[in-house]
């Protein structure tokens, strides 16, 4: 039988404690669907109100958890109560709604600043100080959904990056249980709390794995913490690193008549066809992301996005997955940001929203880096219409990757590409030496193409077939060999593919039920698109 898993650690409070793991789960953001009473306020107008009145919701907890409370606790929720009640914090906030319109970006780019500010100080004092203010955060974001952070089981072993003193403060450590933290501070709050009430506690370990329900020991004397065997040590932290032009190259899958190889990936526009992607069969051209957030509280929701990141990248297994940024703005608004003037204007749509609103990108780069070290991502860029368009996004990508590493949370550097559905970047593709590859959307390039609107775009379509096919043609010499691909509707009827094949195109990415026709049909075609013999 093999042996438990004893993994080193830090012992912040003496005491020997057993029972079953409670992984914990950062609290989320608000959605949409969360707090429909309250949407409106996610916009300019009223949106301090309902800060404040989350706020006031906020005091009024903390009040009511320190009733009773020892001198020690009163003190930490004092504390708490005074950064709330703190007027540069409501300035703060108040200038970042004004200028950006939306209450939760700006209470969480408020408050996670300072946090950043707490864990780039010298002082582990200070540092141990930053989750007391991650505490503030979550307990408002947790008021403006109506959903405050819930309690866990009497008797577990509370497992996660760090904990919240409200939260240790709400809990009946009367059930025994104790507390196991991959960073964490001896010198922080929920430390000394746990000494004060004899709770075992160690904090350093690592990332591990675990379930929840799986039987853990933290050994406070020692400094360790002992899980069941099977259970391993997940490594800290992946490097950045630059993107490898080929991670998008697969070959062997399938092949045309005259034995060319043919890539043939799927897209996914809902997170519920994550669960039916079959990593024996084809990995991800396209997963649209903007189908996964519902509303601005969702773009704002870093953990949520990266959940289902990850779930897609793990169900992929080793096969590529190639996730497309929010492709949000004109035609697709998103929930909370459609009154706003900034948004008034057509043209701001996808990577130009996304620049203009960094906010919004920062959060799902965040996500997407810490997610790529679950498989093989790809990151693409929806709308990208100038060479400096990729540039400043690899650019915020990469100071969120240094934010990352300096708070020792795993992530890597995916490669970037970009959507090629705008003709003049199509006409000018050469000029993209930056894009780790290429993949064409062809139902924009098709619609601007033919200056067509949305509602005429399916009559317009097979007229503008021959102009597009002749554009992608011409865009594929000018790639310099880098990987491309096309992911657009036009990929996933058989009645282009000679086209596209006759274009230089070698890697399809189609809708899943469209996957075997296309299948069929290229087994059936020479790679200059013309049929094979007996066809």
């Amino acid at each position: 039988m093999a042996e438990p898993l004893r993994l080193k650690a830090k012992s912040a409070s003496p005491g020997i404690a057993s029972g079953p793991a409670f992984l914990a789960v950062e609290p989320t953001a608000p959605s949409a669907a969360e707090r429909p009473d309250t949407a409106p306020a996610s916009r300019a107008v009223g949106g301090y109100g309902a800060l404040e009145k989350a706020i006031d919701i906020s005091i009024g907890e903390l009040e009511h958890l320190a009733d009773g409370a020892d001198a020690e606790s009163r003190d930490i929720i004092d504390f708490q109560i005074e950064v709330l009640r703190d007027p540069t914090i409501a300035e703060a906030t108040g200038a970042r709604i004004e200028a950006d319109g939306n209450v939760v970006f700006a209470w969480v780019a408020t408050l996670d600043a300072y946090i950043g500010e707490l864990e780039a100080a010298d002082e582990e004092q200070m540092r141990a100080r930053a989750v007391d203010i991650l505490d503030i955060k979550n307990r408002v974001l947790g008021a403006l959904a109506g959903t405050p952070i819930a309690d866990f089981p009497p008797g577990s072993v509370f497992v996660g990056k760090d904990m919240e003193p409200s939260r240790f403060l709400a809990h009946d450590w009367s059930k025994g249980g104790g507390i196991a933290l991959f960073a964490g501070s001896t010198a922080g709050h929920v430390a000394l709390l746990a000494r004060a009430k004899s709770v075992p506690m160690v904090v350093g370990t690592g990332r591990f794995s675990a379930a929840d329900g799986d039987p853990v020991s933290v050994d406070g004397d020692a400094g360790a913490v002992i899980l069941q065997a099977g259970s391993m040590l997940i490594p800290p932290l992946v490097p950045a690193q630059e993107p490898a032009g080929d991670t998008q190259n697969e070959s062997g899958e399938l092949r045309t008549a005259d034995g060319v190889p043919i890539l043939l990936s799927i897209n996914i526009n809902d997170p519920a066809e994550i669960e039916a992607l079959d990593p024996a069969t084809a990995g991800v051209g396209l997963m649209r992301s903007e189908f996964s957030v519902a509303s601005i509280a969702d773009a704002a929701n870093e953990e949520r996005q990266l959940a289902i990141y990850r779930r897609v990248l793990e169900q992929a297994g080793d096969r590529p997955v190639t996730i497309r940024m929010l492709d949000i703005g004109s035609d697709k608004p998103l929930a909370g940001l459609e009154d706003l003037p900034a948004l008034s204007t057509s043209g701001l749509r996808g990577i130009r929203l996304l620049l203009a609103r960094p906010e919004i990108a920062r959060v799902q780069a965040r996500a997407l880096l810490r997610a790529a070290v679950f498989g093989r991502l790809s990151v693409m860029l929806p709308m990208v219409t100038f060479p400096d368009e990729i540039d400043r996004m690899r650019e915020l990508f990469r100071e969120e990757a240094e934010k990352l590493g300096r708070r020792a949370l795993s992530h890597r550097m995916p490669p970037i590409g970009m959507m090629v559905e705008v003709p003049s970047a199509a006409l000018m593709l050469d000029t993209f030496g930056t894009a780790a590859f290429f993949s064409f959307g062809t139902n924009d390039l098709t619609q601007y193409l033919a200056a067509s609107t949305r509602d005429d775009i399916d009559a317009d379509a097979g007229k503008a077939v021959p102009a597009v096919l002749r554009l992608i043609a011409q865009a594929v010499k000018l790639t310099a060999g880098k990987p491309v691909s096309i992911c657009g509707d036009m990929a996933g009827n058989p009645h282009y593919l000679p086209g596209l094949l006759a274009a230089g195109l070698r890697h399809f990415s189609v809708a899943p039920a469209r996957r075997p026709a296309i299948r069929s049909a290229i087994i059936g075609l020479n790679a200059d698109g013309t049929r094979a013999a007996g066809e």
